[in-house]
C-alpha cells in the first residue's frame, strides 16, 4: 500500500472501487451506530466519561487484535507525536463534544452536522496541498456544501424552541476537528492504519481518564456496570471496527475522496434515529442535509485538476 505524500496524488484505484465502496458503506453504518447508543447512553455518563471508556475499549481491543499478531503495540519514534495528535483531534475532542451535543439535539441533527467535516477538508486540503487544489466545479460543490451547512447552524438552528445552540456549535467543532485529524494522517510517512488506529484510541482514552479521575473520582463511572451492553456495543462495533476501516480508507483513496465517507453516516443515523428513537426530522435538517449532500457528490465526483492533466 503505497503512502499518500503532500504534493503527490491520491493513489488510483483500478479494480478496487467496489471494495472500497463496500468498506465505506460498512465503516459509515458502524459509526452511524455510534449515535444510536451514545443517545441510548444519554447522561448516564458524562460526555468525557464516555469518552475516556470509549477509548480505553477501542485501544483494548485493537492492542489485543495487534499483539496477536506479533506486533509491538508501545509506539516508536514519531508514532509518540502522530498518536497524541490523532488522539486529540479525532478522538478526545469529536468523541466529547459528540456525546454532549447528543444531549442536547437530535442524533440525525448531530450527524449530519459531521458529514460538512468532507467540505472543511476539500477546503483546508485546497489551501494546504498542491494536488488537492479546487477547479472551479469542485470550488462550486463546496460553495454549495457549506450553503447547506449554514442552513443547519443558521439562525434558525438558535431560535426560541429549536435545538440547543451548543449542542449545534459543538458539532461544528467536532467537524473541523475531524477535518484536521483526516489531513494531518496525509502528512504521515510509511502510514500503518492499524497501529494509526490504536494509538488514536489510546491517546484518547487515557488523558481523558486521567482528567476524569482527576476531576471527579471513580463516582464517574457508577453508571457503567448497568450500561455494559451498549458501552461494549460502542467500544467494539462503534470505534475500534469501523476506526480501522476508516485509516484504511483515507490512506487508500486519499482525504478528500476518504472523507466522503462521512456524508453516508447521515442515512443510517436517520434511519436508526427515526426507526429506534421515534426522532422526527424537520423541514430544516431536510433542506440543509440535502444541499450538503449536492455540494459533496459534486465534490466526490469532479475530477482534480492534477488528475485531469494526467488523463
Amino acid at each position: 500500500m503505497s503512502q499518500v505524500l503532500p504534493g503527490q496524488p491520491s493513489p488510483s484505484l483500478p479494480g478496487g472501487t467496489a471494495l472500497l465502496l463496500g468498506q465505506m458503506l460498512l465503516c459509515s453504518c458502524l459509526w452511524g451506530s455510534s449515535f444510536l447508543l451514545m443517545k441510548l447512553i444519554g447522561t448516564e455518563i458524562s460526555p468525557l466519561a464516555l469518552t475516556a471508556l470509549r477509548g480505553l475499549m477501542g485501544a483494548i481491543l485493537l492492542g489485543l487484535w495487534l499483539a496477536t499478531r506479533g506486533e509491538n503495540v508501545l509506539p516508536q519514534g514519531r508514532e509518540w507525536r502522530d498518536w497524541a495528535l490523532l488522539g486529540l483531534l479525532q478522538g478526545a475532542i469529536p468523541n466529547t463534544l459528540t456525546a454532549y451535543a447528543l444531549t442536547q439535539i437530535t442524533a440525525s441533527l448531530t450527524s449530519l452536522i459531521q458529514a460538512c467535516t468532507p467540505l472543511i477538508v476539500a477546503l483546508l486540503a485546497h489551501l494546504l496541498f498542491a494536488d488537492e487544489r479546487l477547479s472551479a466545479k469542485r470550488a462550486l460543490g463546496v460553495l454549495i456544501g457549506f450553503s447547506g451547512m449554514a442552513i443547519l447552524l443558521g439562525p434558525a438552528a438558535f431560535a426560541s424552541g429549536t435545538p440547543s445552540a451548543m449542542g449545534t456549535l459543538a458539532m461544528a467543532v467536532t467537524a473541523l476537528s475531524y477535518a484536521l485529524g483526516n489531513l494531518y494522517i496525509r502528512s504521515i510517512p510509511k502510514v500503518r492504519p492499524a497501529r494509526l488506529a490504536l494509538g488514536q484510541q489510546v491517546f484518547s482514552g487515557l488523558p481523558t481518564l486521567a482528567l476524569v479521575l482527576a476531576l471527579s473520582g471513580p463516582a464517574a463511572f457508577a453508571a457503567a456496570p448497568g450500561l455494559a451492553l451498549p458501552l461494549l456495543a460502542l467500544g467494539i462495533f462503534a470505534t475500534a471496527l469501523p476506526i480501522l476501516l476508516y485509516m484504511h480508507i483515507v490512506h487508500r483513496a486519499g482525504p478528500v475522496l476518504g472523507s466522503m465517507n462521512g456524508y453516508l453516516v447521515p442515512f443510517w443515523t436517520i434511519l436508526m434515529g427515526v426507526g429506534l428513537l421515534g426522532e422526527s426530522i424537520g423541514l430544516r435538517e431536510i433542506t440543509g442535509g440535502l444541499v450538503v449532500l449536492a455540494g459533496l457528490v459534486i465534490v466526490s465526483l469532479t475530477r482534480r485538476p492534477a488528475a485531469a492533466a494526467k488523463a
